[in-house]
This record gives C-alpha cells, sequence and structure tokens, in this order.
C-alpha cells in the first residue's frame, strides 16, 4: 500500500493541447492535492483521456507546464492497450513491476560488489539507499500484491506463462490494471478502470482504491464508482476545452452544477428581459419623436426643438444600450447532448413468432445451454462473474459468431451493439461511416444523424480513427437506433459513454417495444432494469435470482 508523500504534487498551469486544428484542452490550470480522490467527467470526446495521458507524461502539452512530482511513482491505466499478444502474463506483470525489478537488479549487483572484499562504506551507504527505496516502494510485498490484484479482479486462473493473445479483450483490460496497482504507486491515474469488471471485481476495486494513501485521479462514467470513491471531480468542458474543480465528491458536484444551472438561466432571462424592455423604450421614443413632427399640439420654435432633442437624446441612450446588450449577450444555458431517437421495432411479425431460439447449442468451454427462447417483447439481462460466457452468447444470438454444436434459429431484423470496437477504426469519415450500406450519398445522412443529438455539424468529417472511445461508441449507437429492429442484443452498452447519455439510453430502451437482451456491468444500469435475469456461470444456466425467474415470463412495463 502507497503511503502518501508529503512532497507529492500534480499541478497543471496553462495547458493547452491539440491535435491537428482541433483544440482539446485551452489554458488549462489545475491541482490535485496529495491524498484526493479525484473523478474526471465530460463529454465524449472532451478531452478526459488527454488530460489523463498529459499528466502520466504519455503525451506533451502544447504549452504551459506540468509538474507531476510523486516519490512513490506513478502508475497508468489507458483506456486502449498497447499489450504484445506474443509476450506472456508474467511479461506483463514484470513491465508493471519494471521500476522494483530495476531496484532488484541494483541491490544484486551491490551485494556481489561487496562480496569480493571488506565492503567500503560508500558501497554500504549505497546499498542501504537501495534497500530503503526498494522497502519504501513496498518491493518485498510486491508479488503478494500481484497475486492479490489477479485474484481480486477475477483472474487467478490465468498462468504466469499463459500467452496475451490468448487473452479476451476483457481479460486483457483487467490484467493492465492488476499489474498498474501491484506496482502500488503513489499516484494512480485510471482510464476507466471499472469497465468489463464484473461486481465482485468492482468491489474489491473500490476497497482496494478506499484503503490507497496515495492519490487517485480516474476518468470514469460508472455513476456508483464516482459516489462511493471520489472526493473531489474535475469536469472537461469540451465547447470551453477548460477543466473546472468542484469539490465535496459526486453529490457535491452534481449540488453545484444544479445552483450553476438555475442561476446561469436566471441571468439568461434577466438579459432577454432587460433587452426587451430597451427595445420597447427604443421603439417608444421613436414613435414620439416621429409624432412631434404631425401633431400641432406640440408647438414651435425654441419649445419644440428643446422637446425633440430630448426624445432624440432618450432614442440614442435606449439604442446605444440595446447595442451594448447584444454585443454581451448571456446565452441559454446549453442543451446537453442527448439521445433523441425513438428505438425502431421492425414490426414484421406477430406476438407469437419466436425472434431467436437456441437448441443445445455449445461453443468450446465457453458456453452450454440446452436452450433459449427470445419471444417478441421479451427483456432478458444476462449476467454473471467475468469469462461465464455472456459474450459469447451474445455473438452466438447476434449471428457473430457460429457453435461448435446445436442450432440457432433467427427471424425478423436483430440489432447488435458488440462489446468491442474495432481494433483497427477506418480512417473514413464519422458521417461517412455512418451511412455505409445505406443508398444514396452520405451527406443525405447528416441531418438524421445531427438530429440524433449525438454529435456537432463539426464532428462529422473527423475520420472515426480520430475519434475518441467514446465518440465510437456514440457512432455504434447511431447506426444502431436508425435502423428498425425487432431484437436488439448490447453487449455493455453504457461503456465508454457519457453520464447523461447514459440514462437518455436507458429511457429510449424503456420506451422500446421489440425484444432486448443485454450484458451490462453497469450496477445503476443493471437496478433499474426491468426484465428476465439469466445468470450464467462457466458457461452454463444456473439458478435465477432476479424477478421473473420463468423463461416465458412477461414483465410488465410502465
Amino acid at each position: 500500500m502507497s503511503l502518501q508523500h508529503p512532497r507529492a504534487q500534480l499541478a497543471m498551469s496553462d495547458v493547452s493541447k491539440a491535435y491537428g486544428d482541433r483544440s482539446v484542452l485551452d489554458q488549462v490550470s489545475l491541482t490535485v492535492r496529495p491524498g484526493e480522490k479525484t473523478g474526471v467527467i465530460g463529454e465524449n470526446g472532451s478531452g478526459k483521456s488527454t488530460l489523463l495521458r498529459l499528466m502520466a507524461g504519455a503525451e506533451t502539452p502544447d504549452s504551459g507546464d506540468i509538474t507531476v512530482s510523486f516519490p512513490g511513482g506513478t502508475g497508468h491505466l489507458a483506456q486502449t492497450l498497447s499489450l504484445d499478444p506474443r509476450s506472456t502474463v508474467q511479461d506483463a506483470v514484470d513491465a508493471a513491476l519494471s521500476e522494483l525489478r530495476a531496484l532488484e537488479r541494483s541491490i544484486r549487483a551491490a551485494e556481489e560488489a561487496m562480496s569480493d572484499g571488506e565492503p567500503t562504506a560508500p558501497q554500504l551507504a549505497l546499498y542501504g539507499e537501495l534497500l530503503t527505496a526498494y522497502e519504501e516502494r513496498g518491493g518485498y510485498q510486491a508479488d503478494a500484491r500481484t497475486d492479490a490484484a489477479l485474484h481480486g479482479l477475477g483472474l487467478g486462473h490465468l498462468t504466469r506463462d499463459r500467452g496475451l493473445g490468448t487473452l479476451s479483450g476483457g481479460e486483457q483490460s483487467r490484467l493492465s490494471l492488476a499489474c498498474v496497482l501491484a506496482g502500488a504507486p503513489e499516484l494512480l491515474l485510471l482510464d476507466e478502470p471499472t469497465n468489463h469488471l464484473d461486481a465482485a471485481a468492482v468491489t474489491w476495486l473500490e476497497d482496494h482504491l478506499r484503503a490507497h494513501r496515495g492519490t487517485v485521479v480516474a476518468v470514469t462514467h460508472d455513476r456508483a464508482f464516482l459516489e462511493r470513491i471520489t472526493t473531489v471531480i474535475l469536469e472537461v468542458d469540451r465547447d470551453l476545452r477548460s477543466v473546472s474543480r468542484y469539490g465535496d465528491g459526486w453529490d457535491g458536484y452534481r449540488a453545484a452544477k444544479t445552483a450553476a444551472r438555475r442561476r446561469w438561466a436566471q441571468e439568461h432571462q434577466e438579459w432577454l428581459a432587460e433587452l426587451a424592455r430597451t427595445e420597447e423604450l427604443v421603439g417608444a421614443a421613436s414613435r414620439r419623436l416621429a409624432g412631434t413632427g404631425k401633431d400641432p399640439g406640440q408647438g414651435f420654435g425654441k419649445h419644440r426643438r428643446s422637446h425633440e432633442a430630448k426624445l432624440s437624446g432618450q432614442v440614442r441612450a435606449a439604442r446605444t444600450r440595446a447595442e451594448a446588450l447584444r454585443r454581451s449577450p448571456v446565452p441559454a444555458p446549453p442543451r446537453p447532448l442527448s439521445f433523441t431517437a425513438g428505438l425502431a421495432v421492425a414490426g414484421a411479425l406477430d406476438d407469437s413468432a419466436t425472434l431467436a431460439e437456441l437448441d443445445a447449442v455449445r461453443v468450446g468451454e465457453r458456453l452450454d445451454l440446452p436452450s433459449l427462447r427470445v419471444e417478441p417483447g421479451r427483456r432478458l439481462l444476462v449476467t454473471g462473474p467475468n469469462g461465464a460466457g455472456k459474450t459469447t452468447l451474445l455473438r452466438v444470438l447476434a449471428g457473430d459468431l457460429a457453435p461448435d454444436a446445436g442450432t440457432v434459429r433467427r427471424r425478423g431484423r436483430i440489432g447488435y451493439l458488440p462489446q468491442e470496437l474495432p481494433a483497427r477504426p477506418t480512417r473514413r469519415s464519422l458521417l461517412a461511416t455512418f451511412a455505409a450500406g445505406r443508398p444514396g450519398f452520405p451527406d443525405e445522412y447528416e441531418d438524421e444523424l445531427l438530429a440524433l443529438g449525438l454529435f456537432r455539424p463539426e464532428d462529422l468529417t473527423v475520420p472515426v480513427a480520430a475519434l475518441s472511445i467514446g465518440q465510437q461508441r456514440r457512432l455504434a449507437l447511431a447506426r444502431l437506433v436508425t435502423r428498425p429492429a425487432d431484437l436488439l442484443i448490447l453487449d455493455e452498452p453504457t461503456n465508454h459513454i457519457a453520464l447523461g447519455l447514459v440514462e437518455e439510453l436507458e429511457a429510449a430502451l424503456d420506451r422500446y417495444e421489440g425484444a432486448v437482451v443485454v450484458v451490462s456491468h453497469d450496477r445503476s444500469f443493471r437496478e433499474r432494469f426491468t426484465g428476465d435475469r439469466l445468470e450464467l456461470r462457466a458457461g452454463r444456466a444456473v439458478a435465477d435470482s432476479g424477478p421473473y425467474a420463468s423463461e416465458g415470463a412477461r414483465p410488465s412495463r410502465t
């Protein structure tokens, strides 16, 4: 367990970062105090992962200064992994413990140097410094920590000679997290650490981070994680390219945001009211001034000229004030990007039809399911620990994976959202990828895509490979919801998407009248889910603990 060091510090001063002509962060200044548990939130593509990479030194800013000084070391879990598939689990562990392994080699070299004769005072001093550094970094407990992290994250079954190329995407993500934690660095920089974790692994991780006496900065879309772990929130604003700090954790952030939005809306209304009053004054004074030339009762000579001059002054003053208000508007609070589409049912089948049916399906040792039927309107949440066969089942249902044995029958249109994004994203633009496979030209679908509220106009020409992971996930959702389906098969649909969008997605799914089969580790999503539950363990169905245990149960939805 890392100790909080008195000289530890993490600060940014006027930091800016752009990719080509796209500015992500602009003159950002912030401080994370030693020992704080910090959550980083913001819209997809706002720069959260960029912020973390800058802190980790994986990228350099275009301008500004970054100070990261933690004598106990820094550990960085990136959102996208760079594990060599030819390496082994032990290679990954050794790479994560490279600083400790280097200290071990230095200690052995010092011992060999002293074994030739009577050690000198400098040799003894160096040896003592090396041992102290090794002890402070928890070197003697490193192997035990590694085993604890592997077991805690559900990887206790992996042998150290297992090739990384044979691991699933979820297993690779958990291995990377275990390796970062095994090093016990004082500063933990974690990008979406709860992705790919089942309930037991998330609980273990939360307990571990709460006990961590160093500093944690975590990018996350996990609402429960934010509530239970964070003491500080950093919000990255995509429009302003800025970072704002909120104390008192997730609850403090939500209260502050609600109050700030209320003040902003009030200031906008006050600006509108003052502008309307000023324009009315301009109009009224102008009408009175125009009337002085037509009303014989206004008199002649000096008195009339004085009256006209007074009215002209009022008109000029009102116009000057109106122009000043227009130059300095108070805009309405921005509408957050939202999921405005209604999920459409293809509607080609009657209620008695079976949309998907599995009979005696087996996929190696990953899945062995005697039967499963999905009728129109059925809602099924597939649960179970990591490696239980959940993703395998969804891939078989969707037709993405052929079983080794058994039969699969499908009817109607199926919409499938896989858990993993393509390993090599296309260089085609966002709009061209959205429209792929549909008749006509991509430009014909621009309005349809923008109407979803998932992207801004300036995003449409960006190559998919240049989009953030979250934006690529949004694109997959956009393609899904604009194609009618009788059955939606969703593997971790809330992964990598912003918190507000998660709630919009939940609402859209609740309104959808078609059938849904979903896998999710999102605790809030699972708690809100109404429908049947199928629990898998080691590829086999076990007793259902959900509220609708029978396979044919039809829960009512309000």
